[in-house]
């Protein structure tokens, strides 16, 4: 008999579920990781800190107070590091509590160190010390994650030249700032600098951003960095990153010269599987580390499976959650839906954005009719109460059934307020219910009901004329 039913390597979201779940259903399970980076990459360099450190400044800058008390308020003048850090390093020592509780209380072997394969039913694990122990297992979950992809032709110092990670390190605030990337974690990080007070400068090869989202909702949010003072460079490349004694000097191919304090790179992400020795179990990663997975989470080897940003997209910790226990109830032969075509995004720019279902691009592209509906966050009573006069509630409507096709907004909870859309796409409701449902007031969830009705308003007009 083997020594574990299953053994997770990787103390992320999606090796947690993974872990939990298999101890739900009575299964000897163990997880690979260093104890000091259980909870892994979401809870220490990626999810956790960069939305701790979000609200962090949010708070600080007073930002979503100035259209109530002018755009000089703050509540703190001179904002530093410490003052950042300070609430990030309380929540991730609160999480990691909960996590490591967690799997106690789930009786979870938690082995302290790193793992690799020695063949595909054995890992050795190598604790702190450099001590090696080997264990078995009939199923193996790999949920190492990803780290920030460097670009070879630039020289990486951690302190001028940074990735998202060492970003969350710095010494000081920065007064002006090179971001290279305009992808989700370029742009939070961008409207988090910004509102701090940096002069940021957004340098993207490709011809806008977030081209994935709504084209309204990202030209709302553009406008909206704009007014922060962000200076966006589309369409460019680098070509070098020059650090000087007093900053660096980004290079750009097309001859521009941008200086900054510092720079911070955005260029992807690459798998944590080159250590792993992939090859002793029978499996290779694509070129960014990834590894290819079936509908069940199976990688080419059927007992071992592969969770989270390790298999790429969506890389998201809510869907990395799902794969880790529907991967663990397959490999027991627990029945699971798996998951849903219909999922959020949620980006935390400043201010928020999320979206369910398809754009309006999407829609047209595919000749799918549907009519639109929108709400004003400044013509709602929280709105103004909230001292928001920027969000917005988009529903994308089919006039054939009226269900909705998408659901768009951007502004203060917007991620939390996507789920009632959610909700509803996913139940196979209609307008009609968002019309006829009685909201809170004042509260943001009656966007939905304003929105509902202006989409009814337009159909009810093109019918009266056909």
């Amino acid at each position: 008999m083997r020594d574990y039913d299953i053994v997770v390597i990787g103390s992320g979201p999606g090796g947690q579920k993974a872990a939990i779940a298999a101890a739900k259903l009575g299964r000897r399970a163990a997880l690979v990781d260093r104890g000091d980076r259980l909870g892994g990459v979401s809870l220490h360099t990626g999810t956790i800190p960069s939305k701790t450190l979000r609200e962090a400044v949010l708070y600080l800058t007073g930002l979503n107070q100035r259209d109530l008390y002018g755009q000089s308020y703050r509540v703190k003048e001179d904002i530093t590091v410490a003052d950042l850090t300070a609430r990030t390093q309380h929540v991730v020592g609160r999480e990691v509590d909960v996590v490591r509780s967690q799997l106690s209380r789930n009786r979870i072997t938690v082995l302290d160190g790193t793992g690799r394969f020695l063949d595909d039913h054995t890992v050795a694990v190598t604790g702190p010390g450099g001590q090696e122990r080997a264990v078995t297992a009939d199923h193996v979950v790999i949920a190492t994650g990803t780290r920030p992809a460097r670009p070879a032709s630039v020289e990486f110092d951690d302190v001028t030249v940074m990735d998202s990670d060492s970003v969350l390190r710095m010494d000081r605030v920065p007064r002006s700032m090179v971001i290279v990337g305009a992808g989700v974690i370029g742009m939070e990080y961008a409207s988090m600098f910004a509102a701090l007070g940096s002069r940021i400068t957004v340098v993207e090869q490709r011809e806008g951003m977030l081209d994935f989202c709504d084209a309204e909702i990202v030209e709302a949010l553009r406008y909206h960095l704009r007014d922060l003072g962000v200076t966006f460079r589309f369409g460019e490349t680098v070509a070098a990153v020059e650090r000087h004694e007093r900053g660096t000097l980004t290079v750009l191919a097309s001859g521009k010269k941008i200086a900054a304090d510092a720079v911070m790179y955005s260029a992807g992400r690459q798998g944590l599987t080159d250590g792993l020795a992939l090859d002793k179990a029978g499996l290779t990663a694509d070129k960014r580390g990834r590894l290819a997975v079936d509908e069940h989470y199976r990688t080419a080897v059927p007992h071992i499976y592969a969770v989270g940003d390790v298999i790429g997209f969506p890389a998201l910790a809510a869907t990395s959650m799902e794969q880790g226990r529907c991967a663990a109830y397959h490999a027991f032969g627990e029945p699971a839906h798996g998951l849903a075509d219909l999922q959020p995004i949620g980006i935390y720019t400043i201010p928020e954005i999320s979206f369910i279902g398809r754009t309006e691009d999407e829609l047209t592209d595919a000749s799918v009719p549907f009519e639109v509906g929108v709400s004003r966050y400044r013509e709602l009573a929280r709105g103004q109460i909230i001292g928001d006069a920027h969000g917005m509630l988009k529903l994308l409507v089919s006039p054939q059934d009226r269900k909705l096709l998408g659901v768009h907004c951007f502004g203060t909870g917007a991620t939390e307020l996507i789920h009632i859309g959610h909700a509803v796409m996913g139940c196979g409701g209609t307008v009609d219910y968002l019309v006829d449902a009685v909201f809170n007031y004042p509260t943001l969830a009656e966007s939905y009901k304003v929105a509902a009705l202006d989409v009814t308003n337009r159909m009810r007009q093109i019918d009266r004329l056909d």
